[in-house]
């Protein structure tokens, strides 16, 4: 059967290069980037989202290309290419469009087509079948088939990777789903769950992160309310969980791909239909509004014209990505509000950072700043020496309670969430 599959996964980012890699292990794969200097860096055996090694890289068995011509011997193809939202908070569908155009133009019949990115419930069918209808001149669900498989990577996450965890698979008929689980389940065990049709998995995707948006933002406001009644949240949540079902999350700063927009996608289907999702966007706002409510506290425990040193500029932890990373808003509002402020960040790409925030990443520590400012918990930053980086009498702004528990913070004024 292995021999029968020949796969190409298009789009080698957080979701596509793992799951390429895994299933090489069982078949023939071609991994697809529209970006050559993404492929020749793979071809080295390095990875810029630190997701893999040079040497689990060099080892699998991959032909990477950015060239769609050589993808026309595969039968099955994995589409994993971004989806984020516009400037009003509307799904942006045009890289996944793009990427059905591409693959349209070079599918033969009998090919399966099936979708990782995260959608609202009916663009698999609705929009990208139509798409790949146009390109290729074939007739979806007689020549070719669609599919959903949804992605769940976790960002620096070793524990739950592609191959360990549980895949969705749908498809549009019995035999494609067939096909799909013995795909995945090839590489993790075959631990697969069989959704009922295409709109379930799309469904079944996009609450997952909106559940955790909308948890998150309850953090968030409680924290708030904390706050302004001389509490911690942390210190609460140290009790609060000392109950067995307590919900064991924490507030922050809710950027990155994932989280903070895939509730928009769940928003979008519910206008659809004619229902106003009061819950999603309350979540959503409180989550946005959060780091203006995290530079202002700040604000309140410094002098005019003071200066800040920013840790962390990344979405989260451990990892180098830097989309819609809310620091940057903290950034700009401790800016407004007549600070200086500096960034230093060990994992992020400073030209991607200077491209995209306007932010010029610090290559040393400085020296005597004002304030310290805790916003990701990278793993560096637990062991931080403040001594000559923070003034005598500076404040540490702790918004990952890093330090709630080190001796190092004791001598100087200590502000957290």
């Amino acid at each position: 059967m292995n021999s029968e599959y020949k796969i190409a996964v298009i789009g080698l980012g957080y979701v596509g290069l793992p799951l390429a890699v895994a299933l090489s292990k069982m078949f023939r794969v071609t991994g697809y980037d529209q970006d050559p200097s993404r492929i020749r860096q793979l071809r080295d055996g390095v990875d810029r989202t630190n997701e893999l090694d040079a040497e689990t890289l060099i080892s699998a068995s991959i032909t990477y290309c950015d060239d769609p011509v050589e993808l026309k011997s595969a039968n099955i193809f994995i589409i994993a290419v971004p989806t984020p939202v516009d400037l009003s908070n509307k799904p942006d569908l045009g890289s996944l469009v793009g990427a059905a155009k591409l693959v349209g133009g070079i599918i033969r019949k009998g090919a399966i087509i099936v979708f990782e990115s995260t959608v609202y419930p009916g663009v698999t069918e609705e929009i990208c079948g139509p798409v790949l209808e146009e390109a290729s001149g074939l007739a979806c669900g007689k020549d070719f088939w669609l599919g959903y498989s949804p992605e769940r990577i976790n960002p620096g996450d070793r524990v739950h990777a592609v191959d360990k965890i549980v895949k969705i698979v749908a498809g549009q008929t019995r035999e494609v789903v067939k096909h799909l689980a013995a795909v995945y389940g090839s590489m993790n065990g075959g631990k697969i769950f069989v959704a009922k049709d295409i709109k379930t998995a799309e469904a079944a995707k996009v609450i997952e992160n909106a559940q955790r948006d909308i948890n998150i933002a309850f953090m968030n406001e409680i924290t708030q309310v904390f706050g302004r009644l001389g509490v911690s949240v942390y210190d609460v949540l140290d009790a609060a969980n000392t109950k067995w079902n307590f919900l064991p999350f924490t507030p922050g700063l809710v950027g990155g791909h994932c989280i903070g927009i895939d509730p928009y996608y769940l928003a979008h289907a519910a206008n659809l239909v004619g229902i106003d999702p009061t819950v999603l966007l309350s979540g959503r706002a409180t989550n946005d509004t959060m780091a203006i409510y995290v530079a202002d506290r700040i604000s309140e425990n410094l002098e005019p014209g003071s200066t800040a040193l920013i840790l962390g500029i990344t979405f989260k932890e451990n990892v180098p990505d830097i989309r819609n990373s809310k620091v940057g808003d903290v950034v700009s509002r401790l800016s407004a509000n007549g600070f200086t402020v500096l960034v230093h960040d060990p994992l992020a790409n400073a030209t991607d950072v200077l491209r995209e925030y306007g932010i010029e990443l610090l290559d040393e520590l400085p020296k005597n700043v004002d304030c310290v400012v805790g916003c990701v918990a990278h793993a560096p930053y637990y062991e931080f020496s403040f001594v000559d980086v923070l003034s005598k009498d500076g404040l540490i702004a702790d918004l990952k309670g890093i330090w709630r528990n080190k001796e190092a913070v004791r001598d100087y004024r200590y502000w957290t969430l």
